[in-house]
């Protein structure tokens, strides 16, 4: 009975500290998308959270952390403990047999990330220009999507259905430049494509860069 309750005993403070971390987070995007990143302060933060600054510290160390985790949640769209990488959209790239139709789902997939990530993205990428503590996040974003098209461009080579003579580093900066949030950004944010139009588009266009 005692193991019992120590276990039930656990489980409930992992519950709740989950669900304050998650309020941290929820209320950092909305200060930050509302005054900005360097207007935005960590005390402010744990007021509308209803927790303590030195806790928000605890949890995350600076400010410019916890951006990134703004931006982790946007990417995911929840806070389960499970990676975008192995997630059922991702497995479904996988599956698929035919390299255009793995474009396809992959291009789509990442449309509506970028639909809830991109203004905290955004905010990372120019606020590092006034704030330097933003740096290293932005640099972290940049490797870790860098690593993702990396992976995603091996995964399509092994397909053996890429254009001849193209290589793994010709395809990962394809990938790259084209499925920049830039391209979102200009695009979608301020030409007003739809996201449907928009991942229909980029498709297209990187199916013809990389496929016969």
């Amino acid at each position: 009975m005692t193991d019992v309750k120590r276990s039930y005993d656990a489980s409930g403070r992992q519950a709740q500290a989950r669900a304050r971390r998650l309020a941290v987070v929820l209320a950092a995007r909305d200060l930050f998308e509302r005054h900005g990143f360097r207007a935005t302060t960590v005390a402010a933060v744990a007021q509308q959270a209803g927790v303590s600054a030195e806790s928000v510290y605890k949890g995350f160390g600076t400010k410019a952390a916890l951006a990134k985790a703004v931006f982790d949640l946007a990417v995911a769209g929840d806070d389960e403990p499970v990676p975008v990488a192995e997630r059922p959209a991702a497995a479904a790239v996988h599956d698929e047999p035919d390299v255009r139709r793995k474009i396809g789902l992959f291009v789509h997939g990442l449309a509506e990330r970028q639909a809830r990530s991109a203004d905290v993205h955004a905010l990372i990428r120019d606020g590092r220009h006034v704030d330097g503590s933003l740096q290293p996040v932005w640099e972290a974003l940049e490797e870790e999507g860098l690593a993702g098209m990396t992976a995603l461009g091996r995964h399509l080579l092994d397909t053996g259905q890429l254009r001849p003579g193209i290589d793994l580093d010709e395809v990962r900066d394809v990938l790259w430049n084209y499925l920049a949030i830039d391209t979102y950004e200009r695009l979608v944010l301020r030409r007003g494509w739809s996201r449907e139009r928009y991942a229909a588009w980029l498709a297209t266009a990187v199916t013809r860069a990389l496929c016969p």
